[in-house]
């Protein structure tokens, strides 16, 4: 199978998404498995992808996102390079000086008043299309970085304006919001502590002695004009219906979109664009808020200091072929391929459907978790001050159906059967195993690899080009490695279940 076609193997997450292995990950402190949807997304740093530079948040954030040392071009959006050239500049000898500052004039001398003199001067240029600064007039600078000018916007002063004055309506606002939490909350003791250190032990003193509360200044406020329409529209030009176009001279839609603030037309009015920030994001399970994907600090490094792959953890199905051409209500067979990724022996089984007790063992879990998030909000203190100790309702985990309808009824397999460990050192030896007996769906077994057969009658109510979809429920025991409690040191062994769901092919005459 390609790299680049989808895999018509999927599972179903824990909330109901069906993804390929290749694109979930798998909690081992739940354990289930994750897919993007149902995780928290956090950002580890801000890094420049060019000149790989670490820039913390808040210089990032005060950056707009953006590098200060490097640029794309407006053309073809690819970086651009500093070129250096040199520059004749005249330099005037200390005589030439002594006589224009007033001092007394030295006899003439044969040798001339000013020596010419080379300085390096740098101006940026696309290696792709050519684009260089001085196309748009940019003038060269003496400095390779961190000096090139940005094009100011026509409405960055409208802007600024706007912004300052939301940020004191909500300045505003927020201290409003504080003022009726503090007036709201519980009386305190008659004799309040003296190693308060909130701030209202301060606060009710300065009351009964008579003195007025001290309170947050009030922001001041900003005196903004609303914007008013107009229908005065600026003229065509004359010569737009009689003048030939030049496709050349015109910028492109994207073109357009780089520079939002003012959108040139023409290409002759575009500049450079410093290049945005890059940012390595770490993934964090909603349910037991643990680390599932973090990756290395610096920019270079492409490795993973927690990497949590459900192909790492989960067995991997792979389908092989189907036997016979797709009939409705044919019975058939499909060859599946499993691989077990661990470093410990699994037992599998193939079951049409997953039992009862995973059910109600999975929602008596999730009635646990709401039942131990209201304990932890029952206190009056922060109900009144509206603080909570739960996570945000954006960060909970959502359970969906899964969308997916299967047409075709499996087989069961006749027994469970045992998927080796992995060993990499077993491909490459070349002593025969002696054969021993397997049930009769397994074809073949090689080190941590088994083909077998999966009968399934596709619906009789399917026309032809309708796909066929197969459902089975897996399960397999996992080792898990990681105790969440001190006293158990040694491996559990969990029995897991995944739902899989394959897409066999379209019904053929």
């Amino acid at each position: 199978m390609s790299f680049m076609q989808p895999s018509p193997v999927k599972y179903a997450c824990s909330c109901g998404i069906l993804n390929p292995i290749n694109k979930l990950f798998f909690c081992r402190h739940c354990p289930k498995l994750r897919c993007g949807f149902c995780v928290c997304h956090e950002i580890e740093s801000h890094f420049c992808s060019n000149c790989l530079e670490n820039i913390p948040s808040s210089e990032a954030r005060h950056k707009k996102n953006c590098c200060a040392n490097c640029f794309d071009c407006p053309c073809c959006q690819h970086t651009l390079s500093a070129r250096a050239t040199t520059v004749a500049v005249v330099r005037k000898t200390e005589e030439a000086k002594e006589g224009e500052s007033g001092a007394p004039e030295a006899a003439p001398s044969p040798k001339p008043s000013a020596m010419p003199t080379t300085k390096k001067m740098y101006y940026l240029s696309c290696l792709s299309c050519r684009w260089t600064t001085r196309d748009v007039g940019i003038p060269d600078q003496g400095v390779a970085t961190g000096t090139w000018p940005d094009n100011e916007c026509l409405y960055q002063v409208r802007f600024n304006t706007l912004m300052e004055y939301y940020q004191t309506v909500v300045l505003q606002e927020k201290q409003e919001k504080q003022e009726f939490l503090r007036r709201k909350a519980p009386k305190p003791h008659k004799f309040p502590s003296l190693t308060d250190r909130t701030g209202l032990t301060v606060s009710l003193i300065r009351r009964q002695i008579g003195w007025t509360d001290k309170s947050l200044p009030k922001p001041k406020p900003v005196n903004i004009t609303s914007a008013e329409a107009t229908a005065d529209v600026e003229a065509l030009p004359a010569d737009i219906f009689t003048q030939p176009i030049n496709l050349r001279n015109i910028t492109t839609i994207a073109q357009r979109h780089s520079q939002p603030a003012d959108q040139p037309t023409a290409v002759s009015k575009l500049y450079p664009q410093r290049r945005s920030l890059w940012i390595k994001r770490s993934l964090r399970c909603r349910q037991c808020e643990h680390n599932l994907i973090k990756p290395e600090y610096h920019p270079t490094s492409i490795k993973y200091r927690i990497q949590l792959f459900a192909s790492a953890h989960v067995p991997e199905v792979v389908m092989v072929r189907c036997e016979q051409p797709l009939q409705p209500g044919q019975s058939n067979a499909i060859l599946l391929k499993f691989t077990n990724p661990t470093m410990y022996d699994m037992t599998i089984s193939v079951l049409d459907a997953p039992p009862q007790e995973v059910q109600i063992n999975a929602d008596a879990f999730q009635q646990a978790c709401r039942i131990k998030e209201e304990a932890v909000t029952s206190s009056p203190l922060l109900k009144s001050s509206g603080v909570t100790l739960a996570r945000q309702n954006s960060t909970r985990e959502v359970k969906r159906e899964v969308k997916e309808k299967a047409n075709a009824t499996i087989v069961p397999l006749e027994s469970e059967f045992v998927l080796n460990q992995r060993d990499d050192s077993k491909e490459f030896d070349e002593d025969v195993q002696a054969p021993i007996e397997e049930p009769k769906f397994i074809v073949w077994r090689k080190g941590n690899k088994v083909l077998l057969r999966l009968q399934f009658t596709p619906s009789p109510e399917l026309q032809t080009g309708n796909e066929v979809t197969l459902a089975f429920c897996m399960q397999y025991t996992y080792v898990n490695t990681v105790t969440n409690t001190q006293d158990k040191k040694e491996p559990t062994t969990h029995a897991l279940y995944s739902r899989i769901f394959i897409h066999a092919g379209d019904i053929v005459n």
